[in-house]
């Protein structure tokens, strides 16, 4: 599986901006797929995940600002980015796992950096 991010970028606290990472290859009928991120000097969180069966989970410091959905017909998935924070800042990794477990991943898309500052 091979996994391609996008849509990282400079937004200001307050704003918006949408992650894509779209998956291809052989994507499993039972996966999940979820975002990281890495921020400097700190170590990689998970962010949010969806399962293909629909089950979603949220990391306590995005829960109500962000929404993770996904496209099945072009095995991409999003993350809708919203009211951003400086401490949003990180770098957000993609993932790629082949159960329903969130916290278990076996592949991992190569990055998109995302700035929140004024």
């Amino acid at each position: 599986v091979q996994l391609q991010a996008s849509g990282g970028g400079l937004v200001r606290p307050g704003g918006s901006l949408t992650l894509s990472c779209a998956a291809s290859g052989t994507i499993l009928t039972i996966h999940t797929m979820g975002w990281y991120r890495q921020a400097p000097g700190k170590e990689r969180e998970l962010v949010a995940a969806i399962t293909s069966g629909g089950m979603t989970k949220y990391a306590g410091s995005v829960k109500g600002r962000f929404a993770i959905s996904r496209d099945n017909a072009k095995s991409t998935v999003f993350l809708q980015m919203n009211s951003l924070k400086p401490e949003d800042t990180a770098v957000y990794y993609c993932a790629y796992g082949n159960t329903w477990s969130v916290t278990s991943y076996d592949y991992w898309g190569q990055g998109t950096l995302v700035t929140v500052s004024s």
